[in-house]
């Protein structure tokens, strides 16, 4: 969830400015890597103290400073009294990102990756959470842009964060493609949404079940349903012929989802195909699987298919 503004961000005068917290495990370091990719400068657990003087005509570009209790001077007081302080300098425009989430779903995030809090290394994570998040609740009251990472994925949450704070830098629109399941939901997000379970499905070929949609003989075995080649033209000319006109709106990125009943054949080859054909046509695309990646089966949770437009 996040707190609106009146106007976008990449319309008001200043420096942007974007001072990023939060409890340990909402997802701070991807917001900041979000922002990064958005044109700002990343800047992490600075001293509070020497935030002032780094203000001071050193960067010119936007900053994204990250800022949370490992830092040596931190404190609810000393961060409110610097977001007072920066906010009445009129070379600035200063936004307070706050990155929550549940009490129980930090514990979960935190018995996932093994790792210690910051302020209970030698107990059990839960009381560690439990004292930041009553340490950090005057900051979340003073938030100017509150997201819940809860429900998110990492992709979800960068897409959030560029929703608020893109500068209007990036040199083109940026596209996700996504492959999912419908038996685990639609995918959260989605601008466009394409339904392929009409198409021949390779669960039912004993060798083929225990591939995927990026295995070549799984993407010849959907390509060649009679069905699939007028539908992989119509689709890819509609998105050819939308992304310029939302070019010409000023929208940043564009989410677009193939979903299937198990995600792992059907979408997965219409997402892998399609972000081909959208990069050799010159736009910036990522893909993402959702249902491979819940299963340990992709790298990573984004990958880039194109850098650049």
């Amino acid at each position: 969830m996040g707190v609106t503004r009146s106007d976008p961000v990449w319309a008001q005068a200043g420096q942007r400015v974007v001072l990023v917290t939060g409890p340990s495990g909402a997802g701070r370091t991807t917001a900041i890597g979000a922002l990064e990719d958005l044109g700002y400068e990343p800047i992490v657990n600075l001293p509070l103290s020497l935030v002032p003087r780094l203000l001071k005509g050193h960067l010119t570009g936007p900053v994204a400073l990250g800022v949370d209790v490992r830092g040596r001077d931190f404190s609810a007081a000393a961060l409110i009294e610097l977001v007072d302080m920066l906010t009445k300098r009129p070379d600035l425009h200063l936004d307070l990102l706050y990155l929550d989430a549940r009490p129980e779903v930090l514990e979960r995030r935190y018995s996932e990756t093994r790792r210690r809090h910051p302020l209970s290394p030698e107990e059990d994570p839960g009381a560690g959470i439990a004292q930041e998040m009553d340490l950090l609740s005057p900051i979340r009251m003073r938030a100017d842009v509150l997201i819940d990472s809860s429900e998110m994925s990492p992709h979800d949450l960068r897409a959030e964060v560029g929703r608020f704070f893109d500068t209007g830098r990036t040199e083109a629109l940026s596209v996700t493609v996504n492959s999912f399941s419908y038996k685990r939901g639609v995918q959260r997000g989605l601008d466009l949404m394409f339904d392929c379970r009409f198409l021949a499905n390779p669960h039912w070929e004993p060798e083929l079940r225990a591939l995927d949609g990026r295995d070549a003989a799984v993407a010849d075995y959907v390509a060649a349903d009679p069905r699939f080649a007028e539908f992989h033209q119509r689709v890819l000319d509609l998105l050819l012929f939308l992304l310029p006109a939302y070019v010409a709106e000023g929208k940043a990125y564009l989410s677009v989802g193939f979903g299937c009943t198990g995600g792992q054949h059907r979408s997965v080859a219409m997402t892998e195909s399609i972000a081909k054909a959208l990069a050799e046509a010159g736009w910036r695309v990522s893909k993402r699987h959702r249902e491979l990646e819940r299963l340990g089966h992709a790298e990573n949770e984004e990958t880039k298919v194109r850098s650049g437009a």
